[in-house]
Order: structure tokens, then sequence, then C-alpha cells
């Protein structure tokens, strides 16, 4: 037999539909964002820029369920909604998601000005090209931070209207919406969020993915959901020089990246802009998988 009539193989594609094992719908997972979809907040040294995240936890749930699904994250910390549009919505639908998470507009809202109408028409325009590729689109209202400090507290009434538009967007394309202004209660203690006052942490994130994965209609799993560690008790004297060591740590040197216009994310890039398997073990732990196309995983 020449090679010319030599019987051609070719390797199995991951994520082809058999009988046996039919894909979930939502097999193909690409996350777009800011710090909070990066992950900022759940550190773990392990992982590509130093974190986990929520969108990480979901991504790893699903892998647990449905073992062949491929997941990117292609957000990055300090990004305004602008350069997140212009930058990570082409990438995203170059991998064909099937599932898509978006969040932005965070940084915009925390800017001493900023005009909310054209941020959500550019909002909507995006959210429509998603949907019209036919992945489901995933996206969170902001947080209420009526129980926060001056700074964060002072963009309540924007992040309520940007909500609101948002939820005629979320409407509009029929979009899975995960309101996280009405969990305010819930996420209000401060043993879920980050010393920085502003991301969540490790527990925020978990309790974060349990609430998208609710909203997918999808069990929290392997999440490892535990009890809030023991709240302590804190003197008036140690609550001021807990205030002193946060203004100096977190919030002057975030001023001054803004009055120098730069970012936390400037010298950083996409923690997994390819879609990816994810191996999780029991418990939910995960570890990088073999990227699409990479020796052994062909592609989808």
């Amino acid at each position: 037999m020449d090679e010319s009539t030599a019987p051609r193989t070719t390797s199995p594609d991951p994520t082809a539909e058999s009988p046996a094992e039919p894909l979930h719908p939502w097999h193909r997972m690409v996350s777009m964002g800011d710090s909070f979809t990066e992950g900022v907040g759940d550190e773990d040294a392990s992982r590509p820029n130093g974190v986990r995240g929520w969108a990480d936890r979901v991504a790893e749930q699903l892998t647990l369920r449905f073992p062949r699904t491929l997941y990117a994250n292609l957000a990055i910390r300090g990004r305004t909604l602008e350069p997140i549009l212009a930058e990570q919505v082409d990438a995203a639908l170059a991998l064909r998601p099937t599932l898509v998470s978006l969040y932005g507009g965070g940084n915009d809202i925390l800017r001493p000005s900023i005009d909310v109408d054209a941020l959500m028409a550019d909002y909507d325009e995006a959210f429509g090209r998603l949907r019209a590729s036919g992945a489901q689109v995933l996206t969170l209202t902001g947080f209420d931070v009526k129980h926060f400090y001056g700074v964060f507290k002072a963009t309540r009434g924007r992040t309520a209207i940007y909500n609101e538009l948002l939820r005629e967007i979320a409407e509009k394309h029929d979009l899975i919406l995960v309101d996280f202004w009405r969990f305010s209660e819930e996420f209000s203690d401060a043993r879920y969020w980050a010393k920085d006052r502003l991301h969540m942490n490790t527990l925020g994130h978990i309790k974060m993915a349990g609430k998208v994965l609710e909203a997918l209609q999808v069990g929290a799993g392997e999440l490892g959901l535990e009890p809030l560690p023991q709240m302590r008790e804190v003197s008036r004297v140690q609550a001021t020089r807990a205030n002193l060591e946060w203004v100096r740590t977190f919030a002057l040197p975030w001023v001054g990246r803004r009055l120098r216009g730069t970012s936390s994310g400037d010298s950083l890039s996409p923690r997994y802009p390819d879609l990816q398997s994810l191996q999780v073990t029991e418990g939910g732990d995960a570890a990088r998988g073999r990227e699409e196309g990479e020796a052994g995983a062909p592609p989808a």
C-alpha cells in the first residue's frame, strides 16, 4: 500500500458529541471582565496572576459534572469597560463559546465622572454581538455599597442607574442575570472581603460561585462552602489604626495610579487566553489542563 492509499487516522475530538456521553450546552465557557472576574482577592500562587476566583470555581464545578468542559478567562484587573469590550469580545467570539460571562463597568463607576447612558449603550451592543453568536450569556449587576466606606459609598447612586439599565439589557437579550445588588445583605459581612475592601476574598468568591451556579441551575457540589470564621471584636483604636493602614497600603496607591493614568493590570496578560480543560480533583481543586489544540488535545 503506497502513501497515497494508506488510511489516515485522526485524534478524537475531545468535545465531539457521542450517544454515550452527550455534551452539555455550556461545554465551552469563556469569562471576560476586570479584577472581579479575574479573581483578585482569591489568592492562589499556583495559578496565573496568582489568583483563582469565582469564574474558575464555576468552571471547575461544570467540569466535575461534564468532564469535557473547556474554559478560558480573558479578564484583567483594572480594565474599564471600553478596553474590556475592545480587547476581549472579539477574542472571546474567536473561541466559539457556548457560555460567556461578561461583567464590566465597575472601574468606570469609581471614576469622578461618567456618562452611564453612553457606557450602557456600548454594553448593550456587546451583549447583542455575543448573543448573536449563539452563546448563552451571563452577567451581573453591581454591588450595593451602602455599608461601605466614603469613596465607595459615594458611587451608590450611579451603580443603581447602571443596574437598572443593565436589567433592561438583560431582558432585551435574554441574558442570565446574577443580581449582585440584591445580595447586599448577604455579602455586606466584612469576612467576605479582602484587605483592600474592594475585592471579595476567597470566601466571597466561593459564595459568588454558588450564586452563579444557582443562576445556571447547576448545583454547588464540591465548592467547599464553610461557616464564616468568628468575628473578632475590634476596639475603636484598633479600627482607627486599621483604617489608616488601609489608606496607606491601598487607597493612596490606587489614587496615585488614577492620577498617572496607569492600572494594576497594565503588565498582566489574560490568565487563560485559550480554551483548556481543567483537571479537577475531588473537593473541587483544579490544575491547569491541556489547552485546546495542544498535543493530545485536538481542537474542538
